[in-house]
């Protein structure tokens, strides 16, 4: 009998393994490639990678599929499907994949950006939503913001008088560089000075590099064409550059000593939780901190300034609306603080408008899924890269029924909706575990420096020049050409 058992079970396996078909995964709609290279021939010709997907999405569907190399990737566009990915199933699409320019700055994803979803991305999200980056924190930044505005306000007001264009694009960033130096670290670089132009050209590489096409990361076993091109001998010493820029502000902060709680800049504070902490002292947490805050502090926020004065700019009417607004709230002062934001309703409407329209993070941040689930009746495989595509929900006709294409602030005007991750349609922040801890930060940046450039004059296109809205490539969508505008002094 045993031995009739044992017979007929192996012929049971038998017929499985040779007659039965495994049944296939229903995956999304894969978008036609090439053997070995999948779909990366097509993304890397794309100047502008956002509307390439979007124009892919109207052929394919809102979910779609490609293969970069080895990697399976999913495209998100739409609203609806963006608010399964990022609330209703957070949980699987919660992590980040493993590239290489990444690990590497962000010492082995120490940091919280780019660090895989876990206990130690949980305890930094707790550190940064409870300290670092907290509204009460934030708002303890106050005079910081309010001074380094007026600072900027100024230096535009004395083109009024030579009537000369101001370069807009260039104030915007030399703001925000400056803010996230005093509100980061403490320090205030002059204008022009070497460690200004040294820390510029820094960020720089570490956007550039963030950007760059490795080839390891997606054909690992060819990471040595990335060695033979030099890509990664130049990423190694930006790294070393970086790590000594780090360490110096470190050294600097440990030599001052104690800072008073209401004063302390976010290094000190990193400085002082770290030292404090049950685990060992680990500078590399500390200085991929660093890396998250020079990133997420300067180039979001600078194009947001510059992308809301092209809309209006554009839009001279509904320019000259914000403005009534904002000089009647402000009356007789001579600025606008930050007293006076919660009065501003249409302003917020043009912000919102133009996080929708010129979001300046086309694409969020990719995430990986940590498991199998089911996405829109289709099985998505666990290390799936998952990109959510801001730029084409923003414009989709069928979550804005009212002329998606068209700055139209009062779209916002008496709604609920904002940009705080609860309304998939307009999600320049992202939503869910993985939402931008910069938030409260970045908006109150450009919430104060819009307001003052609005109050503080009246804005006209240089004779002969046009505004337009092309777009640089990049992780950050920036202007291609700087916005040149001429000012003329408001008297209240």
């Amino acid at each position: 009998m045993i031995l009739l058992f044992s017979i007929a079970l192996s012929i049971i396996f038998i017929y499985y393994f040779l007659y039965q078909k495994p049944t296939k995964p229903n995956l999304p709609p894969l978008v036609p490639g090439l053997p070995l290279i999948g779909n990366l021939h097509q993304l890397s010709a794309a100047p502008l990678l956002h509307i390439h997907l979007s124009h892919l999405s109207k052929l394919h569907g809102p979910l779609l599929r490609l293969n970069l190399g080895s990697n399976p990737v999913i495209v998100i566009s739409s609203a609806e499907l963006a608010e399964e990915v990022l609330k209703h199933q957070d949980s699987a699409f919660c992590s980040r994949p493993t590239l290489v320019a990444q690990r590497r700055l962000s010492y082995n994803a120490a940091d919280m950006a780019f660090a895989p979803y876990g206990p130690h991305w949980r305890d930094l999200r707790r550190i940064a939503a409870t300290h670092l980056l907290s509204p009460p924190k934030v708002k303890s930044f106050r005079a910081v913001r309010e001074d380094e505005v007026a600072r900027m306000i100024a230096k535009i007001s004395c083109h009024c008088a030579s009537s000369s264009p101001v370069n807009l694009s260039e104030a915007a960033m030399g703001l925000t560089t400056t803010l996230i130096c005093r509100i980061g670290f403490g320090r205030r670089y002059e204008d022009q000075g070497n460690e200004l132009r040294r820390f510029q050209e820094l960020l720089k590489e570490l956007r550039q590099l963030l950007a760059a096409f490795f080839v390891s990361d997606y054909f690992p076993a060819l990471s040595w064409v990335d060695r033979a091109s030099g890509l990664m001998n130049r990423l190694d010493s930006a790294f070393e550059k970086l790590d000594s820029f780090y360490q110096e502000l470190i050294d600097e902060h440990l030599r001052a000593g104690d800072v008073d709680d209401d004063e302390e800049d976010i290094l000190g504070m990193q400085i002082k939780l770290e030292l404090n902490s049950y685990k060992p002292t680990n500078w590399d947490r500390v200085k991929a901190l660093l890396m998250d805050l020079f990133l997420g502090g300067t180039d979001s926020s600078a194009a947001s300034i510059v992308w809301i004065m092209t809309a209006l700019i554009k839009a001279p009417h509904i320019m000259k609306k914000v403005q009534t607004e904002i000089r009647h709230v402000v009356g007789n002062k001579r600025k606008v603080d930050e007293d006076d934001l919660p009065k501003l309703p249409y302003l917020k409407a043009v912000i919102h408008e133009t996080f929708r329209l010129y979001t300046p993070l086309p694409m969020l941040a990719p995430r990986e899924t940590t498991q199998k689930c089911v996405l829109d009746g289709y099985e998505i495989q666990p290390k799936t890269t998952v990109y959510v595509n801001v730029w084409a929900i923003a414009r989709d006709p069928e979550y804005w029924k009212t002329d998606p294409e068209e700055f139209l602030p009062e779209r916002f005007y008496g709604s609920e909706m904002d940009a705080k991750g609860k309304d998939f349609g307009l999600i320049p922040f992202g939503s869910g575990r993985r939402i931008c801890p910069g938030m409260f930060m970045g908006l109150a940046n450009v919430e104060l420096a819009v307001a003052n450039l609005l109050f503080s004059f009246d804005w006209e296109v240089p004779q002969g020049s046009e505004v337009d809205t092309d777009v640089l490539p990049g992780l950050i969508m920036h202007k291609k050409n700087p916005l040149l505008l001429l000012p003329k002094l408001y008297q209240s």
